[in-house]
């Protein structure tokens, strides 16, 4: 008998841990459009990017962070200005987002075609999750609401021995907010209680103002890509604030 609760999961900083590799593989990408910069991605700009990477909402970001980084920037000074600085790099370098993304993916296919294993070992789930996943699908509707490229949420879960049917997987590819898929949904389901785990505080404020919305249960994912003032904003709208053990349960 299945349960009559479906759960919408964001994906990085959910499910999976996918920082180390999201920063190596913006630093690789950035060297394509800046031609000056190292091709081994040093130790040490993996630990700032982690760092920063509550601002990232889609990937192509962290080209954009590792550039900033490498310039000198701080983790204050990018928290600071990140939307204006990104915008400026892309003006100086003549690219725009939609490059960035087609970049960002083909540095990570190439990535999967020279060492796939690598490529999965740096995108680690969260302990415990692949567990949690496999009860869920032995009870339960989920599905999986990211702005990662679909191909490799699927190849993630496929490599844990997760099992998820293609269309219940709604990434960038669709070129839908997470808002726009919950109200889908929302439509599909109707009539049974939905839970939204994300751990990015504005894709969780968006989805609040969605009087459509209403009835769907947000959870803050704090175990996730946030920071302190994140948290502390999240209790104060009155978002439900799970860590990862009470996700488990």
């Amino acid at each position: 008998m299945n349960d009559a609760t479906v759960y919408a999961l964001d994906f990085d900083g959910v499910i999976c841990d996918s920082a180390i590799e999201t920063g190596i593989s913006g630093w690789k990408a950035a060297g394509r459009v800046w031609l000056d910069m190292p091709e081994t991605t040093p130790l040490e700009m993996i630990e700032l990017f982690r760092q920063v990477r509550p601002l990232i909402e889609t990937g192509y970001e962290a080209i954009l962070t590792m550039r900033m980084l490498y310039l000198g920037e701080t983790v204050a000074s990018i928290y600071q200005g990140f939307a204006d600085k990104s915008e400026r790099l892309m003006q100086e370098a003549q690219v725009d987002s939609e490059f960035l993304k087609k970049l960002f993916g083909n540095i990570r296919d190439a990535w999967i075609a020279e060492d796939k294993i690598d490529w999965i070992q740096q995108n680690p789930l969260f302990p415990g999750v692949a567990e949690k996943l496999a009860r869920l699908n032995q009870h339960c509707t989920w599905y999986v609401l990211t702005t990662k490229q679909e191909r490799f949420v699927k190849k993630i879960l496929s490599a844990n021995q997760i099992e998820l049917q293609p269309e219940r997987i709604f990434g960038l590819d669709r070129q839908m907010s997470k808002a726009q898929v919950m109200k889908i949904l929302r439509n599909r389901h109707s009539g049974l209680a939905m839970h939204f785990y994300e751990d990015r505080l504005p894709a969780l404020l968006k989805i609040q103002q969605e009087p459509e919305l209403a009835q769907v249960q947000l959870f803050f994912a704090a175990w996730g890509y946030n920071c302190d003032a994140d948290k502390a904003q999240a209790t104060a709208q009155g978002f439900a604030q799970h860590q990862l053990v009470d996700f488990l349960v």
